[in-house]
């Protein structure tokens, strides 16, 4: 079975919020750069993300990263305070606080292969 090396030097695990997908993908896609997207959660809100795997050379390690940084924004969201009701205290309720999300969180690995099959 034929397969193709894949010039590759590093892996970038780049998790990313939902809403931030399609900018990125359009943008990696310009650039001539493929990624495999991964559906995940997790993070401080428990929210849905993405997880993008990116197979890149690198000298183009420092492109990607000003990609992902145009691409994915941060924003602020209200959030309530996960604070059970026996330790606020008699008639205290709990004030929404203001959160900063988003933005990408990028994992760097170096590769040993990468080859399309």
């Amino acid at each position: 079975m034929p397969y193709s090396a894949v010039p590759a030097e590093l892996l970038v695990l780049a998790v990313i919020q939902d809403a931030d997908v399609p900018r990125l993908m359009r943008a990696l896609s310009v650039a001539g750069l493929d990624a495999t997207r991964l559906s995940s959660s997790g993070g401080f809100l428990r929210e849905g993300n993405t997880t993008l795997m990116i197979g890149v050379t690198r000298s183009r390690l420092d492109e990607l990263k000003d990609i992902i940084t145009a691409s994915c924004r941060t924003r602020s969201r209200m959030m309530s305070p996960a604070i059970p009701l026996a330790e606020q205290g008699e008639g205290l309720a709990a004030e929404p606080v203001e959160v900063e999300v988003g933005g990408a969180v990028l994992f760097v690995l170096g590769l040993q292969e990468f080859v399309k099959l």
